[in-house]
């Protein structure tokens, strides 16, 4: 009963084997007798040209040099420099919104009253209104710019070698949370 079993086996497998497709094998033929493979020549290689490395006259990494100055010519470097901010006009402003950093402050609302535009920042569960000019976040950050969807802020940050640089920031106009529209 095997052996049966296995020759019936072996004759539907030589009848899939046979000549049948021959018409296939001819169209496939014909079709690609004219192409040809268009593969780019490689681009020439050019040969290294090593550039010399002349460390002579540039800052050490590994000196202090940026942190103490050296000379007299830059003995303003570190102190400040030309973005130094009045620590004192802070204290006399002693604005709320310049106890939060600004990660913490929400733009909730805009305002155009006079034809000036009025910026609503919400920070914890108070509201405070923004001018043009005034003073908001940790940074110094003086604003700038309101529109209907953000204020723009020019920020005063220090680096780690004392100097003082200007950085632009943003607060968005926040959705009410947990409203359905």
């Amino acid at each position: 009963m095997k052996q049966l079993m296995l020759v019936a086996l072996c004759g539907f497998l030589s009848a899939c084997g046979g000549g049948d497709h021959e018409d296939l094998k001819l169209w496939m033929a014909e079709s690609t007798k004219d192409l040809r493979g268009n593969i780019p020549k490689l681009p020439e290689v050019k040969p290294y040209q090593p550039v010399p490395y002349d460390a002579e006259g540039l800052l050490d990494p590994f000196k202090s040099a940026k942190i103490e100055p050296e000379s007299k010519a830059r003995a303003g470097a570190g102190n400040g420099g030309a973005f130094q901010p009045d620590f004192e006009a802070r204290e006399i402003r002693n604005s709320l919104l310049e106890k939060y950093p600004i990660e913490s402050l929400k733009m909730i609302g805009y305002m155009n009253v006079n034809r000036k535009p009025i910026a609503v920042i919400q920070i914890e569960e108070k509201v405070k209104q923004v001018k043009v000019g005034e003073y908001v976040g940790l940074d110094f950050g003086m604003v700038t710019q309101i529109t209907d969807k953000e204020v723009v802020l020019r920020e005063l940050v220090q680096d780690s070698a004392g100097d003082w640089s200007e950085r632009t920031s943003y607060l968005y106009l926040q959705g009410k949370e947990g409203s359905k529209k």
